[in-house]
């Protein structure tokens, strides 16, 4: 089996293990449905605030309601000591670490892809004047939520209180991937094109992904045998 034939094996069995009980994703979508709902009484479809904080809105839903994803991601291996049979197995530790993030990151995407909808019907708001470019710069910021969670996914699956510390780990160091996702949808959502101003977000937005993608494909045989 070559290399790639390994990682998309992985992540095959991660999709269908969890779109046969749906577990994780009910949980995520309904939290970001929910919170899409709140805020839609506290805000003035309107006002220029929503146009302001719309990026902002929805990436604070997607990296909350993410979370509930990620943190299934080898949770879900630890039953019948399936995760030591799969570190146990001649797969390589990266292939093991590529194939779950591409099984989060499409998780969190099918999340990503219904919340949008939702947020222009909630919020009155025509949100695909940029569809294209939003869509690329959505899947920039969902690839670095889901290369950084399926990392320390795997460095606290084996800890009790697992729920609360991948959140506490994930958060900050994704703080420059957010920023730059939350300052492009603005502009985007908008019906703005990215301009000379703002070409610098999606400059750090690609340079995140390179460096903790790299990164995390060098450390993770460390981080799971260790």
């Amino acid at each position: 089996m070559t290399y790639f034939n390994q990682v998309f094996a992985i992540a095959g069995k991660d999709l269908r293990s969890e779109l046969r009980t749906k577990e994780a994703l009910n949980a995520s979508l309904s939290f970001a449905v929910v919170i899409l709902l709140l805020f839609s009484f506290v805000v003035d479809p309107d006002s220029e605030m929503l146009e302001q904080m719309s990026g902002g809105l929805l990436w604070m839903v997607f990296a909350f309601s993410g979370v509930l994803i990620l943190n299934r991601g080898f949770a879900r291996e630890l039953p019948n000591d399936c995760l030591d049979a799969l570190i146990a197995s001649p797969i390589p530790g990266s292939a093991l670490f590529f194939g779950k993030a591409i099984a989060n990151f499409a998780l969190i995407a099918i999340i990503e892809a219904i919340c949008f909808p939702v947020f222009g019907i909630l919020y009155n708001l025509t949100w695909t004047a940029q569809l294209p470019v939003l869509v690329a710069v959505s899947a920039l910021a969902t690839w670095a939520m889901a290369t950084l969670g399926t990392m320390f996914g795997a460095l606290t699956v084996n800890m009790q209180l697992r729920e609360l510390m991948l959140p506490m780990l994930i958060y900050p160091m994704l703080i420059p991937a957010l920023m730059s996702a939350m300052q492009l949808t603005t502009l985007l959502v908008a019906g703005q094109a990215i301009d000379s101003e703002h070409v610098i977000w999606l400059r750090v937005l690609i340079a995140f992904d390179i460096i903790f993608t790299s990164l995390a494909a060098v450390l993770v045989e460390t981080v799971l045998v260790g």
